[in-house]
């Protein structure tokens, strides 16, 4: 039930900030202990993709930048 997490290349990085004119700080965010994150093995500061199936466009990218839980 979970979509496909993986994490991406530094170069796949680059191309997806050059592709959308964006930086690090306009992804949305996923907490390194989600479990998905821990599964895969991700760090702070990687960048996830995330695809999941779609009944209209067939498959659907996302992407987010995985952060610390900020302490209570």
């Amino acid at each position: 039930m979970v979509p496909d997490h993986q994490i991406m290349s530094e170069e796949e990085v680059q191309q997806l900030y050059s592709l959308y004119n964006i930086t690090s700080e306009q992804l949305p965010k996923i907490y390194h202990d989600d479990p998905a994150v821990k599964v895969i093995g991700a760090k702070v500061g990687d960048v996830i993709r995330i695809v999941r199936t779609s009944h209209t466009a067939g498959r659907a990218e996302s992407y987010r930048l995985v952060i610390k839980r900020p302490k209570k």
